[in-house]
């Protein structure tokens, strides 16, 4: 077995760790397009958060729910349902020894995949754009499953 400090030298791992930082931060970008979406909206979920906009019933007015900010957070939350998977198989993908090729195929349809679906999601793009791109993704991660499981079910 591999030493972890050896990881960095393998081009497959290499390249994983590229697209999985990738996707991180597209979805952690997520994140502030969230909040940039609640302020300009004026569309807070808890009370705290509308403290600069007033007291008592001035301020309640703002804890409401806006349809642009939920389109956002469900983009984000289906981003935590396929990146974080993406994340955990990918890495035992790399760790499965793939041709560099085949991985990088797998993991650049995957960004492409989720970053597609963002701007779908945003946009939005009408459908199956959105749809196409989940299920395009989430393929990439079921075809990377099925190597690890084949890989580990035949050591």
């Amino acid at each position: 077995m591999a030493k972890s400090t050896q990881l960095i030298d393998n081009e497959v791992f290499r390249a994983y760790a590229t697209y999985a930082a990738i996707v991180l931060i597209k979805m952690m970008l997520m994140s502030l397009i969230t909040a940039y979406f609640r302020i300009t909206r004026k569309a807070f979920a808890n009370p705290e958060d509308t403290a600069s906009f007033g007291k008592g019933d001035s301020a309640k007015k703002f804890l409401r729910t806006d349809a642009d900010v939920e389109r956002v957070r469900r983009g984000h939350l289906n981003d935590l349902e396929n990146i974080v998977p993406f994340f955990g198989i990918g890495l035992l993908y790399a760790l499965c020894g793939p041709d560099l090729s085949t991985a990088l195929l797998h993991f650049r349809i995957f960004t492409g995949a989720r970053i597609l679906h963002t701007f779908a999601y945003l946009i939005p793009l009408p459908q199956p754009g959105r749809g196409l791109s989940w299920a395009v993704g989430y393929a990439v991660t079921i075809s990377m499953a099925y190597k690890v499981l084949s890989k580990a079910l035949y050591l």
